[in-house]
């Protein structure tokens, strides 16, 4: 078992790293979007292998299931075009080269300080049949860090409300309720009641000839 779970490493590591490169080096959006998803996908994977369910699941479900299918539909129906894009893109090659070297070199140093050796980092622990690490995780979560989730909470909360007035845009054509309109609105206004007359309907002149038996029409008449 243990060589197997060496084998699905490299395989999806390997994965990561080639859908990782070609989300950047690919010139379709669209191509671009999908090689994320497998990215994810892999990550995912790769997060099952050291024990974590709750994030491989969270991976796949906010990211794969919601975040990049919003992206991959706002590409494919926005009429964008690329080609004019892409017309500065050798005029800030230099400063991407100078921050790929500055990410290069903080990558070197930080796996050559000591963090990596598999020595000093063991394995997981694997756990037993009635234990749960999702379950861990949100007692831990809920309690020794519940300030700092609440924390986080409140200000997606804001970030989503002021995302929402920005993009708010107010149109004389559009037809809008005002709740506080229909609050201050007196509740003998909201209904009222009308006497209306009952009036018999008039019968026409012809119904009522019609209806006497002593009538005839002209046509029996002359026959």
């Amino acid at each position: 078992m243990p060589e197997l779970q060496g084998i699905l490493f490299y395989l999806f590591a390997a994965l990561l790293l080639a859908a990782g490169a070609g989300v950047v080096t690919m010139r379709n959006p669209v191509h671009c979007a999908l090689l994320l998803v497998v990215a994810f996908v892999a990550a995912a994977v790769l997060w099952l292998l050291l024990g974590a369910e709750f994030l491989a699941i969270v991976l796949v479900l906010v990211y794969v299931g919601a975040v990049m299918v919003l992206f991959l539909f706002v590409v494919m129906m926005l009429d964008i075009n690329f080609d004019r894009l892409r017309e500065g893109f050798w005029n800030y090659l230099p400063v991407g080269l100078v921050v790929a070297a500055g990410l290069g070199v903080q990558m070197y140093l930080v796996a050559n300080s000591g963090l990596f050796d598999l020595q000093a980092h063991p394995n997981p622990k694997s756990y037993a049949a009635g234990e749960s690490n999702t379950a861990e995780l949100g007692r831990i979560l809920y309690t020794d860090y519940l300030l700092a989730f609440e924390a986080a909470a409140v200000i997606l909360l804001v970030a989503i409300v002021a995302a929402i007035v920005l993009t708010l845009r107010r149109r004389k054509e559009n037809k809008s309720i005002d709740p506080a309109v229909q609050v201050a609105v007196d509740p003998a206004q909201r209904v009222r009641v009308l006497q209306i007359e009952a009036v018999k309907p008039v019968e026409s002149a012809a119904g009522e000839d019609a209806g006497k038996p002593g009538k005839q029409s002209d046509g029996e008449g002359g026959s």
